[in-house]
């Protein structure tokens, strides 16, 4: 029986990695998201814009609270569990159910850069698609000088399968895409035994 975006995303289950807790959304996360997503060194590389007020921060968090409702397609607040507090985020960005596939995607504050933590977070979001929404394929794409983001995708498992050019119109301009993915029989053989 196949699943539906409601069964798995109206009670998005949380998640435990060592130091994270992947959890929904609320709405008193906006101060915490408006301190990384008011940085611009944060946004360099996203298709959306630096949060110029707690309300840019506060809309998009409404946003995700009617996804939520809704049983729709949405992300996990990544929280440090060392302080509490909401330092990115990070999960599926669309499903498409029939295909059993999926795209992921992530933004984390920059004072939690370099220490392996979205590789954590994206390896907890990699098992959840495999085992609980039963992928087949997760994909994840950057812009071209992303480095960065490319080098998480490379960590989990994910593998380069091109460049789309000028797939997006963002901040002005039409950008190059590099894109990775993982099929579950790679994750089963590469990153199964370690689970």
């Amino acid at each position: 029986m196949a699943l539906t975006t409601r069964e798995i995303f109206e009670k998005l289950d949380i998640l435990t990695t060592p130091r994270l807790i992947l959890r929904p959304m609320k709405e008193s996360d906006a101060p915490d998201m408006f301190a990384y997503a008011s940085n611009p060194e944060v946004t360099r590389y996203t298709l959306w814009e630096t949060h110029r007020s707690l309300e840019d921060a506060q809309v998009f968090l409404q946003g995700q609270e009617f996804s939520q409702k809704e049983g729709l397609v949405h992300n996990w607040a990544i929280v440090w569990k060392e302080q509490n507090r909401m330092i990115g985020t990070g999960g599926f960005i669309w499903w498409k159910i029939p295909h059993r596939s999926a795209e992921i995607g992530y933004a984390l504050s920059q004072d939690f850069w370099g220490r392996g933590i979205m590789s954590e977070a994206m390896q907890a979001v990699l098992h959840f698609g495999f085992t609980r929404m039963q992928l087949n394929r997760i994909q994840a794409h950057c812009l071209v000088d992303n480095l960065g983001s490319e080098r998480v995708m490379q960590k989990i498992g994910m593998r380069f399968e091109g460049v789309s050019r000028q797939e997006v119109f963002s901040k002005g301009q039409f950008r190059d895409l590099k894109r990775y993915a993982i099929l579950k029989s790679d994750w089963d053989s590469e990153k199964g035994g370690q689970r």
